[in-house]
This record gives structure tokens, sequence and C-alpha cells, in this order.
């Protein structure tokens, strides 16, 4: 199955996986100690996380450490961007809009005396 980034941070696991090992390189273990889930589901997160493209596995000896590579979430950036920018459009036109409302109830209390 292709998997892509929007699957790996869909899950509050694997974007805490992610969060750590952007700090630091870490082993499977080390990783897995830092949740309350079995170890095989600590893996299945690992795969997917691997499968995006998201952690590098490098074998060091007898042991297995998960190296962050963050390049593939300029995927999500940019996806959000795009929504940034529609609504950024679409507020300062609400506020262009509001504000002149505001101008012409203020002028039309001016105009009534009230």
């Amino acid at each position: 199955m292709r998997r892509d980034v929007f699957q790996a941070i869909a899950d509050p696991t694997r974007r805490a996986i992610i969060s750590m090992i952007a700090k630091e390189s870490m082993n499977l273990n080390a990783v897995a100690e830092n949740f309350d889930i079995s170890r095989p589901a600590i893996s299945k997160h690992i795969k997917i996380l691997t499968e995006c493209g998201l952690i590098v596995i490098n074998q060091q000896g007898r042991e297995r450490y998960c190296e962050a590579k963050l390049d593939k979430l300029n995927d999500v950036s940019k996806w959000v961007e795009q929504y940034r920018e529609f609504w950024n459009t679409k507020l300062d036109s609400l506020d262009t809009y509001l504000n002149t409302l505001t101008k012409k109830n203020k002028s039309k209390i001016k105009k009534h005396g009230k």
C-alpha cells in the first residue's frame, strides 16, 4: 500500500514519535518506552512512518535507530498554505464589508441626531 504524509500525521501516536525523533535519533526500544502501548503497535507506527518517508531506520550494530526525515512535511505545509491564502482573502473581504457597514451606521446616527 502506498502511504502519504497525511496518513502519517493523522495519528497522535505517530505525531508524538515524529516529535521525539526530530529532536534526536532514537533506537526502537527507546521510542517504545515513551508509550503505554505494545512494542508491536509501536513497530506498526514506525513502519507507517518509514513507508511515508518521514523516518529512516539505520542499523548500528545490533540496534536499529530511527532518524527523522522531515522534508515530506513540506507537502502538508503547501497544502495548508493554499487554504491559508483562501481564508485570508475571505477574512479580508469580511473586514472590508464590516468596516463599510460601520461607516454607514455611524453616518445614519449623525444624520438622525442620535
